[in-house]
């Protein structure tokens, strides 16, 4: 009787509830701060920009709760293999799963105030001093920087196959160089002469699609002096892997005297340039 006793959940049986709780909030505790303190700070994209501190901030707490999520569930199935598992030769089924009310309300409460969190947290990030994540919102941003008609605004202008850069504080200078200041607010102001390219300038936080007569507007504050990758995360045609460059944070001053040698080298090509606007329609000539 003891034996059926055991095995039908009688009251010789562990209390693998509790087991299971206590292994799990052992790894939990150990865990949740190694990934916090330890893996965190290799999680990408690190901290060039006040975007990519946004953003940065933003993986690490994601993956700081889901290491508790994971944990629950190697702890009960390596809890199951070791305990639960089928001994012997002969097969038999298990006892009828009837379900456990407590367990479903629990499940509910938690799923339901991570997800509430989250939101509260994605949108505090959003409103708050990021001013959103360089994700290109259109021509009309939702949240933008204070005075977001004075800082500096930057045409980024894709075409196949490469992007270059326009000015239209500095006489509309266009050049396929890019240099920022840092610690300054920067308007991207991303648009396409052909067809769909998408500008990602990976360390800075900034990633807009590149649109063909439309103007996607994405904003990022360069936080050090630095060189960033520039790609193009849109297939956009067989030259499409040739679209990366460099470009460089740099100081305020060198800034200035990089703009005006911009200006001074492609004089002669920016009066022939067409009026600054905010996008531009397919021309074919321009795109041979």
């Amino acid at each position: 009787m003891s034996a059926v006793a055991h095995d039908a959940g009688g009251p010789g049986e562990p209390r693998h509830g509790v087991r299971i709780a206590t292994i799990w909030a052992v790894a939990t505790a150990v865990c949740v701060p190694l990934m916090i303190w330890v893996v965190g700070p290799h999680i990408p994209p690190y901290n060039g920009s006040l975007q990519t501190k946004e953003q940065h901030d933003v993986n690490v707490t994601l993956a700081s709760l889901a290491v508790p999520i994971l944990l629950m569930i190697w702890v009960y199935f390596g809890y199951s293999i070791a305990v639960f598992r089928q001994r012997g030769t002969v097969i038999v089924d298990g006892p009828p799963d009837t379900g456990e009310p407590r367990i479903q309300v629990l499940w509910v409460a938690v799923t339901s105030v991570l997800v509430l969190g989250l939101a509260i947290y994605g949108t505090i990030g959003l409103l708050g001093a990021s001013k959103g994540a360089g994700g290109g919102q259109g021509p009309n941003p939702l949240v933008k920087p204070e005075n977001a008609n004075k800082i500096l605004q930057v045409q980024v202008i894709g075409q196949q196959w490469l992007w270059t850069y326009r000015f239209p504080q500095y006489g509309g200078v266009e050049t396929p160089n890019l240099e920022l200041p840092v610690n300054e607010w920067v308007a991207f102001n991303v648009t396409s002469l052909d067809v769909i390219h998408s500008f990602w300038a990976y360390e800075l936080g900034v990633k807009a699609d590149a649109v063909p007569g439309s103007n996607n507007i994405a904003y990022a504050k360069p936080l050090r002096l630095e060189s960033f990758q520039v790609r193009c995360a849109e297939l956009c045609g067989i030259w499409h892997g040739h679209m990366n460059m460099v470009g460089q944070v740099v100081t305020k001053a060198q800034f200035a005297s990089w703009i005006a040698s911009q200006d001074r080298k492609y004089a002669g090509v920016t009066k022939y340039l067409p009026p600054y606007a905010p996008y531009y329609y397919p021309v074919p000539l321009r795109r041979g």
